[in-house]
C-alpha cells in the first residue's frame, strides 16, 4: 500500500512539473494590482523582523495588523504601543509608515483593541501641459481600525474588526481635466487563534495557529467617472511552534501564507477589449473573493504563485531579550519581492523596543536597508492573566 501511494504521489509532482513550463510563458508578468497598499505592510519591527509573519505569533500590541483574534490571549489588562518606517528611502527620500496601536482588556475574556496606520507619500509637483509649476502636495494615507476579540475556550478565540480608509493623492487637483477626489472604504476583519500546550520529549512548549481574513470592504474610486479599484482584501493563515529549551531560553518556529482576494488580471487581445484568457475583473466584491481562488489566465499553477509566504525564527532569552530573523517569497510573475529580514528586541520592565532590518535578495531593490522602529508600554505590570 505505501508503495502505491509513493507512486501515485510521484506521478501527481510530475505531472505538476510539466503544467507550468507547457503553458507558461517564460516572460510572463502578470502583478495583482490594488489601490492603498500601506494595508499590507507590516507596521511593526517584531513582525518585520521574521519575515512580515506574525498570524500566528503570541499576542502583543500590534496583533490588529495581523490576527485580531490574538489580542483575547494577550497578557495584562492595557497597552499601548507606536511604530516607525521609513519606507522606500532607497527610491524616494520622504516616504514613511507610522503605526499606533493598543488594546484595553475589559475581562478576562474580552479584549478591546483599536489602531492608526498612517502613510506619508512625500511631496509631488504638480505641472500644467506646458511644464509649468502649479503648487505642490504632499500625498497621505491612513486607516482607523476598531476590534473585538473574546475567548471561546483555554486554547481558541475569535476577533472581529473595522476599519475606516482614507486616500487623498492628488488634493482634489484637477488631472487630465478630471476633477479627482479622496478616496473612502470601509472594511472589516474576521480572524480566529488556537494555542494549545505541547510536549517535545522532555522540552515544553506550544503550537499555534491563526487565520486572517481582512479588509473584505468595499471599493474605492478616486474620481467620480472612472471604475472603483479594489482595496487590499487579503487572506492570511499560518502557524507557530515554540520550544522552551530551558528555564531562560525559548525558540519559537513560525510560517504564514498569505493570499489576495482581488481579481487576477485577465490577458486580453491586442484593441484590449476582448478577454483571451482569464476572468472578467470588473465585478462586485463577494465574486471577486471567490473567483480570486480560480481566475489566474494560466490557471491553477498562476494561482499557486499568487501565495506568498514568510518563514521565520525567535529566540528570546528570559522573556527579556530577543533575537530574529526571517524570509519573504513572492513569485516573480507576482511582483518578485524576495528578502531577508533581522531583528532584535528588548522587554524591560512594562517597556518593549524592537528594531528589524530589511536584507533584499536583488539588486537595486527599492526596500533595500528598511528599518522598522517599535515602542510599547504596558499598562500595568500583570502577566500570565487566568483565562477563566
Amino acid at each position: 500500500m505505501k508503495t502505491k501511494a509513493l507512486i501515485f504521489s510521484s506521478l501527481i509532482l510530475i505531472m505538476v512539473s510539466v503544467i507550468p513550463v507547457a503553458a507558461q510563458p517564460d516572460d510572463y508578468l502578470n502583478v495583482i494590482q490594488t489601490v492603498v497598499p500601506f494595508l499590507t505592510i507590516a507596521p511593526d519591527s517584531r513582525s518585520g523582523g521574521m519575515g512580515d509573519a506574525g498570524v500566528a505569533t503570541t499576542p502583543d500590541l500590534y496583533s490588529m495588523h495581523w490576527n485580531p483574534a490574538k489580542y483575547a490571549f494577550i497578557d495584562g489588562n492595557g497597552g499601548l504601543g507606536i511604530a516607525y518606517s521609513p519606507w522606500l528611502r532607497s527610491l524616494v527620500p520622504d516616504i514613511s509608515l507610522a503605526n499606533l496601536a493598543g488594546y484595553y482588556r475589559i475581562d478576562s475574556r474580552q479584549v478591546l483593541a483599536g489602531s492608526l496606520m498612517y502613510s506619508s507619500l512625500g511631496y509631488i509637483e504638480f505641472t500644467d501641459e506646458y511644464g509649468n509649476y502649479i503648487r505642490s502636495y504632499k500625498p497621505n494615507e491612513f486607516s482607523v481600525d476598531a476590534a473585538y476579540s473574546r475567548l471561546f475556550s483555554k486554547n481558541w478565540s475569535g476577533g472581529v474588526a473595522m476599519r475606516f480608509i482614507y486616500s487623498n493623492l492628488t488634493g482634489n487637483q484637477v488631472v487630465n481635466e478630471t476633477a479627482t477626489k479622496a478616496g473612502t472604504a470601509f472594511a472589516a476583519d474576521a480572524s480566529a487563534y488556537y494555542t494549545t500546550p505541547i510536549k517535545l520529549g522532555e522540552k515544553a512548549g506550544t503550537i499555534s495557529a491563526g487565520v486572517n481574513l481582512s479588509n473584505i470592504g468595499s471599493k474605492m474610486n478616486y474620481t467620480e467617472d472612472d471604475d472603483p479599484f479594489f482595496i487590499p482584501m487579503n487572506m492570511r493563515l499560518g502557524t507557530t511552534m515554540t520550544v522552551n529549551l530551558d528555564r531562560y531560553n525559548s525558540l519559537g518556529f513560525l510560517v504564514d501564507f498569505n493570499k489576495l482576494l482581488v481579481p487576477t488580471p485577465p490577458i486580453y487581445d491586442t484593441d484590449g477589449t476582448t478577454i483571451l484568457m482569464g476572468k472578467d475583473p470588473n465585478v462586485s466584491v463577494p465574486v471577486a473573493i471567490f473567483q480570486s481562488f480560480y481566475d489566474a489566465p494560466y490557471g491553477f499553477w498562476e494561482e499557486i504563485r499568487e501565495v506568498m509566504f514568510s518563514i521565520g525564527v525567535e529566540y528570546w532569552y528570559n522573556q527579556q531579550f530577543s533575537l530574529r530573523t526571517g524570509y519573504f517569497n513572492e513569485a516573480e510573475i507576482k511582483g518578485n519581492r524576495k528578502y531577508f529580514t533581522a531583528g532584535v528586541g528588548f522587554r524591560l520592565n512594562v517597556f518593549t523596543i524592537d528594531f528589524s532590518y530589511l536584507i533584499p535578495l536583488t539588486q537595486n531593490n527599492p526596500m533595500a536597508n528598511t528599518m522598522r522602529f517599535s515602542l510599547g508600554f504596558e499598562f500595568d505590570s500583570l502577566r500570565n492573566v487566568s483565562k477563566k
